[in-house]
């Protein structure tokens, strides 16, 4: 279960420092944390996230994120799936409404460790973690329904790329992670 997820990490290729480091932590706290997949591992857990674009590539669907306080891609914890693309595409609708699909079947996009600051959750105080995260590009079409999941979030809307640089108020998100996906769209975009 944990050992083809391990080898799809394993064989990705990293496109950055950052990803390289990422890479190598999680290969690291995989083999020393058999319960990698569940949040009970107080310290840091996998978890998936979609980067759901149309079909131009030239847009992004972003959710408002109660927890964040803003606007933020689709995503959620593996809580023992090591599926994490089935997870992806699962958080996709949960969180849209949308039915999207994996533009690269099996593939993962991008990766990266993120910091989860300590917060509230269902009246229980959830600590300070890493989200050890996959990243799928997901497609969806622009005309589909958009529903809001008023458990998690209180908006859904299309984004061009300037305004997925501007909406969200994560500085580091942007810049380290939405940036890198934005670049990574438009250059396959015009290799299309």
């Amino acid at each position: 279960m944990v050992e083809q997820l391990k080898k799809q990490i394993a064989a990705y290729v990293p496109r950055n420092e950052q990803e390289a480091a990422d890479q190598r932590m999680m290969l690291t706290f995989m083999e020393r944390n058999p319960d990698c997949l569940l949040r009970s591992n107080l310290a840091a857990h996998f978890s998936a996230s979609g980067w759901i674009v149309n079909k131009r590539r030239d847009r992004v669907l972003l959710c408002y994120h109660k927890l964040y306080d803003s606007w933020s891609w689709t995503g959620g914890h593996a809580d023992g799936e090591s599926d994490l693309e089935a997870v992806a595409l699962r958080e996709a609708q949960e969180e849209t409404g949308v039915h999207a699909v994996s533009v690269y079947p099996g593939k993962i996009y991008s990766l990266e460790c993120l910091y989860v600051m300590g917060h509230e959750k269902r009246g229980a105080y959830v600590p300070c973690h890493i989200h050890m995260n996959l990243t799928y590009l997901l497609e969806a079409d622009e005309e589909e329904t958009l529903v809001v999941n008023q458990e998690e979030n209180c908006g859904v809307r299309w984004f061009d790329h300037d305004g997925v640089l501007m909406e969200p108020t994560e500085p580091w998100m942007v810049e380290r992670v939405y940036r890198k996906l934005i670049e990574r769209t438009e250059a396959e975009r015009k290799n299309v």
